[in-house]
């Protein structure tokens, strides 16, 4: 017979009172019916719930388990769209030739020297003979599709549905304009019909963009295409960091690696930088 554990008067005297009967009675816990936590009183009415923000639904989804109906409807058929999005990439932009893709930040004003710097280099990319390829919103991305179009050459956007800052350019051509949900399939886009990347000052999206295109090569799963950062003042701090820290303390890049960014300041010699890597295969732009 397990007996109880005396803690208390009452639970002795209500042993004794039903000694003999040959078993023993658990009283419950006193506590087994109280809420466990502040959500078990609000569920009991209890304590109202803070309305809930639109980050805290979007969080507390991911800790909701889905039924079969949820999965099959909400899941299965988002893939169709992850399709139709790729799908309409590559039918607008197989046929589009060498391009290069320009990254920087939505939030660059027009008077910024990095979006005069972008609208320059794209210019003379189309002049020599590239199309321009962009994200397609404001700042860098405007002044880059503004370089294109001014020359009339190929500019492209790639834009994306944000509840912020972004909204397309005005210098986009009609035809290669692409809308996207989703930032993994914009990035496809992005990498696989550019011959050439240039990045200017940016946000932690430039940054997505630009280590994306690192990694792709770093790894082979694309060419060595040319990276060429704008603006020694901005991104020298950066691959300082990268080559003290990553390179030299912790050995988690190869020496070589280094090697796939080139940082410049002028216009011109971002250009020149891209001529030059096709100019060692014999290529011009228009191949």
């Amino acid at each position: 017979m397990t007996k109880l554990r005396k803690t208390s008067k009452t639970k002795l005297h209500d042993e004794s009172l039903n000694s003999g009967s040959g078993r023993t009675i658990l009283n419950p816990d006193a506590n087994d019916n109280k809420a466990k936590s502040i959500t078990d009183l609000r569920e009991a009415g209890e304590v109202m719930a803070p309305p809930a923000s639109e980050e805290d639904i979007r969080i507390r989804k991911a800790f909701v388990d889905k039924d079969w109906n949820e999965i099959k409807i909400a899941d299965s058929w988002q893939i169709f769209k992850v399709m139709a999005e790729f799908v309409d990439g590559f039918e607008k932009l197989a046929k589009i030739g060498p391009c290069v893709s320009v990254f920087g930040s939505a939030r660059t004003k027009a008077d910024n020297k990095y979006y005069i710097m972008a609208e320059e280099i794209a210019a003379k990319l189309v002049r020599h003979g590239y199309g321009v390829i962009t994200g397609g919103g404001p700042g860098i991305m405007e002044a880059g599709n503004k370089g294109a179009h001014s020359e009339g050459g190929k500019s492209v956007g790639l834009n994306i549905h944000l509840p912020f800052e972004q909204f397309n350019n005005i210098y986009i051509d009609s035809d290669k304009l692409i809308n996207f949900d989703y930032f993994f399939v914009r990035k496809v886009m992005f990498v696989k019909y550019a011959q050439g990347f240039v990045v200017l000052p940016g946000g932690f999206g430039t940054l997505d963009e630009l280590f994306e295109a690192i990694t792709l090569i770093q790894t082979r799963k694309i060419g060595a295409f040319p990276i060429v950062l704008v603006g020694r003042e901005y991104w020298g701090g950066l691959f300082k960091w990268v080559e003290d820290v990553m390179l030299n303390m912790e050995s988690n890049i190869s020496r070589e690696d280094l090697d796939l960014v080139h940082i410049v300041d002028d216009p011109s010699e971002a250009v020149n930088i891209i001529d030059a890597f096709y100019s060692k295969y014999l290529l011009s732009p228009n191949f």
